[in-house]
């Protein structure tokens, strides 16, 4: 997989009648995505898959976030990727070298950076 989209949220308000909304960005499993309730006057609740919603992931493109029941109005919905912060491969002295598997350890880097970026971008910097 190429990671051709810096994208690392989608946020989108709910109307009292809309259950599935769509991410539009990679995710290595569905763990790695955060579902968010933001209220009106901004308290954040973490919603839990299974519990609150499921998830299709159509890989690369990204997928769907489907609620059991239709998220308030007032209420923004942040779909946020989590990438998990370890680092799994395991390279085999003398062993042919795996492509695949370094590909996806490098398209996960990238996903990291680029969740590091956006919290950067929203950050107070000083000179």
């Amino acid at each position: 997989m190429t990671v051709s989209s810096t994208n690392t949220k989608n946020s989108y308000n709910g109307d009292n009648s809309t259950t599935s909304f769509a991410y539009t960005f990679p995710i290595h499993s569905t763990a790695e995505l955060q579902v968010i309730e933001r209220s009106a006057n901004g308290t954040e609740t973490v919603k839990s898959l299974g519990s609150h919603y499921s998830i299709t992931d159509n890989g690369a493109s990204g997928g769907q976030v489907v609620f059991g029941s239709a998220p308030a109005s007032g209420v923004t919905v942040v779909l946020l990727r989590n990438t998990n912060l370890t680092q799994e491969v395991d390279y085999i002295e003398n062993d042919a070298f795996p492509a695949e598997t370094h590909e996806a350890a490098i398209d996960k880097l990238t996903l990291q950076i680029q969740e590091a970026q956006e919290e950067l971008d929203r950050s107070i910097k000083l000179s």
